[in-house]
């Protein structure tokens, strides 16, 4: 811990894209920052889908104040409008920019944050409270150690905390005796978990880019392994929200993804169920029977299932903040005042405007939640949403209070303009909204 006479740093949990993005723009004010990674790299969650081709080019994958200071070393930025792997973000822009000599001595690897608290303050206790400094109890190389800062940025994001495959919210009936054949997120179909898949009978459970990306990759599979199958199941009979914009997105890889499944779908390509809320899992004479309610409330059972990808979304922990005083979202369990904004029963993520300190802040003064993880269960996001969220935030804790209050973010149009209780509408001529978020 650092002596309490030492002007203390701004803590940052979590070294991904927006954890860094927040680093560079402290050490761009000049402030310390303490970067906490819980992984063995920075960039970890992202390497966890290296595989995945980003729907976002470049020039939404690098931070400003990132590029900035890199390029003050000779580094270049990779080609704007190029499609790059998540492991590429890694390699090429958060690796780099934690060797810079500005980052490399603040940034702990294998660094898992335990809880946040106010040095000699309870939740309960107020008298004093903000002028404490925070407390950061983790695990680092397997021993306990603690830090202190003068403020914490959480950017830890949602990937290590998936929603289970039960419709419910809990996992199903014996979901978790058959955890081994379940696959949270998005697995290498065509490489590293090729085996795990080839010939075999994969139930796809998800509506969003992860499970597209899932299913396509199975298809393309099926068409060079014989006896390959695939079967995509979806709680809501309405497909819009994944299928997308198609052409009018300003994203054509995006466009795209949405677009491929569609066809894959009225193709034949996969088995398809919509409007199951799956309740149980069973094992019967070495396979997995997935039973349900469907749309109309009768029982449902998928038969012969080898495999489950779960693609239903992420989580956030909210462990590591309980000791500290948290405003939520009962819902989405975002900050407070920014659910409004992103509540998907209301929204599309074409319809989702900007944002900063002021939407993502507690009534724990200091204390701020960044990236996904700033969404809660909302399941849309956009890696340059993260870097003006950071922008603004790092500029509130500096006092710059003017500057954090600006709106400095040019985001793609889905193609999608709203969403109610039926269905996504597709983008109307002139619904245009320059200020929105996406989804990643």
């Amino acid at each position: 811990m650092s002596p309490s006479n030492t002007p203390l740093p701004v803590a940052v949990i979590g070294a991904g894209p927006v954890g860094l993005a927040a680093a560079a723009r402290l050490v761009e004010r000049r402030i310390e920052p303490l970067v906490l990674e819980a992984g063995g790299s920075v960039g970890a969650n992202l390497l966890a889908y290296g595989h995945v081709r980003l729907f976002s080019p470049w020039q939404y994958n690098v931070d400003a104040a990132v590029a900035a200071q890199l390029e003050a070393t000779g580094w270049r930025k990779p080609p704007a409008r190029e499609l790059p792997l998540a492991a590429e973000v890694v390699e090429e822009v958060l690796r780099p920019y934690a060797a810079l000599p500005e980052i490399a001595p603040h940034l702990h690897l294998r660094t898992r944050v335990t809880r946040i608290s106010r040095e000699g303050f309870d939740k309960v206790k107020t008298a004093g409270r903000e002028h404490a400094p925070f407390v950061i109890h983790a695990i680092e190389d397997g021993e306990e150690v603690a830090f202190r800062a003068r403020a914490v940025i959480d950017a830890s994001g949602t990937w290590r905390t998936p929603n289970p495959v039960g419709a419910s919210g809990l996992p199903a009936i014996g979901e978790e005796k058959l955890a081994s054949r379940v696959f949270y997120g998005i697995p290498d179909v065509l490489g590293a978990h090729r085996q795990r898949y080839a010939g075999r009978r994969t139930l796809v459970v998800g509506a969003g880019h992860s499970a597209a990306n899932a299913l396509l990759a199975l298809a393309g599979l099926a068409g060079s392994v014989p006896g390959t199958q695939l079967a995509w199941s979806v709680r809501s009979p309405v497909l819009q929200r994944v299928f997308g914009g198609g052409a009018a997105d300003a994203l054509p890889a995006r466009g795209r993804l949405g677009s491929d499944l569609r066809a894959l779908r009225d193709n034949g390509g996969l088995e398809f169920v919509s409007g199951l809320r799956i309740t149980a899992l069973r094992e019967e004479q070495g396979k997995v029977t997935v039973e349900g309610v469907d749309a109309t409330g009768n029982l449902r059972a998928l038969t012969g299932i080898d495999e489950i990808i779960c693609a239903t979304g992420q989580r956030p922990d909210l462990d590591i903040a309980s000791e500290l005083r948290l405003k939520l979202d009962p819902m989405l369990e975002s900050t407070e005042a920014l659910a409004p904004l992103i509540d998907p029963n209301v929204h599309s993520c074409g319809t989702v405007r900007a944002h900063g300190h002021r939407e993502l802040s507690h009534p724990e003064p200091g204390f701020y939640t960044l990236g996904v993880k700033s969404y809660g269960r909302a399941p849309t996001f956009l890696m340059a949403t993260g870097f003006e969220q950071a922008r603004s935030v790092v500029a509130a804790i500096a006092g710059d209070i003017e500057a954090a209050d600006r709106v400095e973010l040019d985001l793609p149009e889905t193609g999608v303009c709203g969403v109610g209780a039926a269905e996504v509408q597709p983008l109307a001529k002139g619904c245009r909204r320059p200020t929105v978020a996406c989804c990643s």
